[in-house]
């Protein structure tokens, strides 16, 4: 019997010290956050090359921080990674251009990025004619 007391003491000790450990993680939190709420935060810059790992400054009043990022490396377009659109389907070939073209409107701007409100993407024809093969 006197075993099992023991332990149930050691349990409730080390249960109050955990519960304890945390309060000390959310306050300490607190004391690092700002106060500041209208944080205006820059373009993801990589560290090396166009994309990858990078860091995002941001400023409110006399306050700055740095937070990471990252830029997808099949991330080409022109509009940025911060400006998130909605497309259309792909329209149909121009067969003066030999481009299709889609339209998107901006869905979301993270981190307040300027964006414009509706952007247009092109890519070439597709010179193959897809046709669906029926199975026998």
């Amino acid at each position: 019997m006197q075993v099992r007391g023991l332990l149930l003491l050691l349990a409730l000790i080390l249960l109050a010290a955990t519960a304890e450990a945390g309060k000390n993680k959310k306050e300490k939190a607190k004391k690092d956050g700002s106060e500041c709420e209208d944080w205006r935060w820059g373009p993801c810059v990589p560290n090396s090359k166009d994309c990858g790992l990078g860091y995002r400054e941001g400023t409110c009043k006399d306050e700055s921080k740095k937070l990471k990022c990252k830029i997808p490396c099949n991330w080409k377009k022109k509009f940025g990674a911060d400006c998130k659109y909605k497309f259309e389907s792909w329209g149909a070939c121009s067969a003066q251009t030999g481009v299709k073209t889609r339209s998107g409107i901006l869905k979301k701007a993270l981190y307040n990025a300027q964006c414009e409100e509706i952007v247009y993407v092109t890519k070439p024809c597709s010179s193959k004619i897809k046709s669906k093969s029926k199975g026998q």
